[in-house]
C-alpha cells in the first residue's frame, strides 16, 4: 500500500473517531481521557503506530476502534474489512502493539 493510501485511511479514521467522540456517551469521553492521558505518559502507543501495525499484518479498511482499559491493560480493539470480504476482529496491547487476539467471520454480499 502506498503511502498516501495510508494517509487518507489515517486521515479518514481521525474524522471517525472525532465524530465519535463528540458524542453524549461518557464512557467514550472518559476513553478518550484515559487514552490521552496514557500516551503522554508514554504508558502506550500513538493509534497511527497501532494502525501502520494492523495494516502490515490484516491489510483492508478499519471500520471501528475502541481503547479500553481492563484488569489494568490498555487495549485497542480494532475491526478491519479485508478485500475478500472478511471481518477481523483484533484486539492489541497498546503499549507494544502486539496482537493478543484475531477473530474473522467472512461475509457473503
Amino acid at each position: 500500500m502506498s503511502s498516501a493510501t495510508l494517509k487518507q485511511r489515517l486521515a479518514w479514521l481521525a474524522v471517525m473517531l472525532a465524530a465519535l467522540a463528540a458524542g453524549p456517551a461518557v464512557a467514550d469521553r472518559r476513553d478518550h481521557d484515559l487514552a490521552r492521558q496514557a500516551l503522554e505518559a508514554g504508558q502506550i502507543l500513538p493509534l497511527r503506530s497501532i494502525l501502520e501495525i494492523v495494516e502490515t499484518r490484516y491489510p483492508g479498511q478499519v471500520l471501528e476502534v475502541e481503547f479500553e482499559h481492563e484488569d489494568g491493560a490498555f487495549l485497542y480493539e480494532i475491526k478491519v474489512l479485508q478485500p475478500q470480504g472478511k471481518l477481523v476482529k483484533l484486539e492489541l496491547d497498546a503499549r507494544n502493539g502486539q496482537v493478543l487476539s484475531a477473530r474473522d467471520k467472512l461475509y457473503d454480499d
